[in-house]
């Protein structure tokens, strides 16, 4: 895949800042570090993105947040994953995997298709 930067797919940020909690609490800078490292370098989050995702997250109790020490004893917001955050999580992975899977079937077409749709 090209090296360039990606953007970001309406609704995809929600499920990407959910996955990155699934280890345990982190602040927005590790979230944003988390997303960029795992989609090697293709997929930057901005602040003014960042924080309104998490912001909508913890309005619908997907999230938990409390202050705490940053690692380099700074005061930053960590985020949690609620149970109910998982279980939402769990369904939008299932959903991005058949939507990626019926993606990659159209982009690997080789000829049109003989059967009809339904």
């Amino acid at each position: 895949m090209d090296r360039a930067r990606l953007d970001l797919v309406r609704g995809t940020l929600d499920v990407l800042i959910l996955k990155a909690l699934v280890w345990g609490p982190l602040h927005g800078y590790a979230i944003t570090g988390f997303i960029r490292a795992e989609s090697d370098e293709a997929l930057l989050v901005e602040e003014g993105t960042l924080y309104p995702a998490l912001w909508r997250l913890e309005s619908k109790k997907l999230v938990d947040a409390e202050w705490g020490l940053s690692e380099n004893n700074r005061k930053a917001k960590f985020y949690r994953l609620t149970p109910a955050g998982r279980r939402h999580l769990q369904r939008e992975t299932a959903t991005w995997e058949a939507y990626a899977a019926a993606v990659a079937k159209v982009l690997g077409a080789t000829q049109p298709s003989r059967r009809k749709p339904a």
